[in-house]
């Protein structure tokens, strides 16, 4: 008997790596009538200034500006998942991008995450880490990764 799936969370960074996932996510979401979590994670980086300060004013700026373009991306999102008939709720979190992705699976009851990948060769993945890498082995639903298409 096939699964049914009946929340499906989407993480997106925007990026071109993501799009193919999102298009996924969509289609499944439309096929299984399930609710589409549609999820950015603000990587809590913090700058540093020529000598190590950042005021708390400019900080502040910093983060309003993140969620304002965390926003504006869900919002696109959630119109175009609107469009194609699927009922999406967006999420912005703050934090480790992995930690984050499992925790609000788990806290929206996530059936299934659908994530985008940027395919990179082991090299990079050693410096870098790969964060659906590192979902897929702490996530306590199925994780599908979606590799960015070659070329864009």
């Amino acid at each position: 008997m096939p699964r049914t799936f009946r929340r499906i969370l989407h993480p997106s960074d925007f990026s071109s790596a993501s799009a193919p996932a999102f298009t996924r996510a969509l289609a499944l979401a439309r096929s299984h009538r399930a609710e589409l979590i549609l999820l950015h994670v603000i990587d809590e980086v913090i700058p540093l200034g020529p000598d190590g300060y950042v005021s708390p004013t400019t900080w502040e700026q910093i983060r309003r500006s993140s969620r304002e373009y965390a926003r504006k991306g869900l919002d696109r999102l959630t119109a175009r998942a609107a469009r194609a008939g699927v009922r999406a709720r967006a999420v912005v979190a703050e934090g480790s991008a992995p930690q984050q992705i499992v925790r609000t699976a788990r806290a929206r009851g996530a059936d299934l995450i659908v994530m985008g990948t940027h395919g990179r060769g082991a090299v990079a993945k050693f410096f870098l880490g790969s964060v659906a890498e590192r979902v897929i082995a702490t996530a306590t639903c199925p994780v599908l990764t979606v590799r960015a298409r070659r070329g864009r």
